[in-house]
């Protein structure tokens, strides 16, 4: 037997003699196993040098394809993905990728029994995603390579050489897959929706947002393939998580808005609170076309226009076209005599809070009571129960606020009699709460002798009070009282306001 012959002829670089050699040998016995893995270790070889030409490379891939090795060859099939790798990385090189050629030699190996789940299958998974991932055969090709292949290795962030951090090869698998999902082009141009692939796909993607929480973009997909089901509801569980971490991306917002198509103000709140985020401005002029059609159905017409001169102004700028809907809004009698400002910035911060509370939904709401206000420091003190009171700068969420108002709140953090913490504060009326807190006293004012304070039954008169409005002992005065806690006393009393 000639191996070692033809391996010191392979490995001295003299590949046509190694190959004449080998190929002599089968062709005495063509069932002789010995002599077909001579061949393919030589076709190996082969296959490395012609890698950069795929006409080449495709006709050394049949060989090894006659060959009919039998599955077993696992140190061939595995290491076979190699010098696959390097052709795809050939094709993906150029500008732009020419898909067709990557489809050929996908076309070629994807009968090749080649060994999986190892590292060098990772590899030949890399080397295709790069082109794979824009082409209209991603889905067969993901499918084909197999997702449940993946390596733990392949879980982890990989290290720029200058050192910055890129999202790890599982990620980019399966963010091309969901948008594949979401977007599928069939052969006469028209996006079509499997619904089948897309509850088959879930489940994994769903192993993957639990245990990989690293994995940024899984609740984001998630969320936007329950929204293609048309299941909102686990839409917003799935996505709550993810949009908490990127709340300040107007696309977070933008995918929110879709969640709640059948609630305009909710969707308008989403569009106030998305275009409030800092973002390039090319990126947001389609979400502008939505706002701006928002506010002419509300015949808030100044701020329409201020959204349209926004996004024409890009449009120009980068060399897009007008959309005709805008042009048309331009030819309106009320666009010519709407004043448009720099931007609507203020106005959208009339909207945050409500957005705001889309996102914060998994958190209970709880009322609570205002009663006492700082309205140079913007500070106000606050009731919930006996159990639970603080204070907050309360500027982020109101304008005006007075003693008595109650508010629904969703707490981030609370420290009882300390500084607390808000993901929402919203105005209400709940008198069922209020009277908890809050009645009308009267009765006869008892002042001790040498004493500035006084009491109606048990309610504390504060001496401002006294003062302000000349009470003397045994007079009868009426007014409103509030629960208050007495910090030295450490109880609860009522005090007069």
């Amino acid at each position: 037997m000639p191996a070692k012959e033809i391996k010191e002829l392979r490995q001295a670089g003299k590949i046509d003699e190694a190959y004449a050699m080998a190929l002599a040998e089968l062709e005495v016995d063509t069932s002789n196993i010995w002599a077909k893995r001579n061949l393919s270790w030589v076709l190996y070889s082969q296959l490395d040098a012609a890698a950069l030409d795929l006409d080449s490379f495709l006709l050394k891939i049949e060989e090894v394809k006659r060959l009919e090795l039998p599955i077993i060859e696992d140190m061939f099939f595995d290491t076979i993905s190699v010098v696959i790798s390097k052709a795809a990385r050939s094709i993906n090189s150029a500008t732009p990728i020419d898909q067709n050629k990557l489809h050929r030699l996908f076309d070629a190996i994807k009968d090749l029994p080649l060994k999986r789940k190892s590292k060098w299958y990772s590899v030949l998974f890399s080397a295709f995603q790069k082109g794979m991932k824009e082409s209209s055969r991603y889905i067969e090709f993901a499918d084909w390579w197999d997702f449940d292949n993946f390596l733990e290795e392949n879980y982890l962030k990989e290290k720029m050489a200058n050192g910055k951090d890129i999202m790890s090869i599982v990620e980019q698998a399966y963010i091309s897959y969901s948008k594949h999902l979401l977007n599928i082009h069939t052969p006469i141009g028209v996006i079509g929706f499997n619904k089948d692939k897309v509850v088959a796909f879930l489940p994994k993607l769903e192993i993957i947002v639990e245990n990989y929480p690293d994995i940024t973009y899984g609740p984001y997909f998630k969320a936007k393939l329950l929204l293609a089901l048309g299941d909102s509801e686990h839409m917003l569980s799935a996505l709550l998580p993810f949009a908490k971490k990127k709340k300040n991306d107007f696309w977070v917002w933008d995918i929110f808005s879709e969640a709640f198509k059948t609630e305009p103000e909710k969707v308008f709140a989403c569009y106030c609170k998305a275009l409030s985020c800092k973002s390039p401005e090319e990126m947001l002029v389609n979400l502008r076309q939505r706002m701006a059609a928002a506010f002419i159905q509300k015949e808030f017409f100044n701020e329409a226009k201020t959204e349209i001169e926004i996004l024409v102004k890009s449009k120009i700028a980068n060399g897009f076209r007008i959309p005709n809907e805008v042009v048309s809004w331009q030819n309106e009698d009320w666009y010519r005599t709407a004043t448009s400002k720099s931007s609507n910035l203020e106005f959208y911060k009339e909207y945050t809070g409500v957005a705001e509370g889309l996102l914060f939904s998994d958190v209970p709401e709880e009322n609570i009571i205002v009663e006492f206000v700082n309205s140079d420091r913007k500070i106000l003190n606050f009731i919930a129960s006996e159990t639970k009171f603080g204070f907050f700068k309360y500027d982020r969420f109101l304008k005006n606020v007075k003693v008595g108002d109650i508010l629904k709140v969703r707490f981030q953090s609370l420290s009882n009699e300390g500084l607390c913490q808000f993901y929402t504060v919203t105005p209400i009326i709940n008198e069922e709460f209020k009277v908890q807190f809050m009645k009308e006293v009267e009765g006869e004012l008892r002042i001790q002798d040498k004493k500035s304070f006084g009491f109606i039954n048990n309610v504390f008169i504060h001496p401002s009070i006294i003062t302000k409005n000349n009470l003397t002992n045994g007079g009868v005065f009426k007014g409103v009282a509030m629960k208050s806690y007495n910090k030295e006393k450490k109880q609860w009393g009522w005090k007069l306001l």
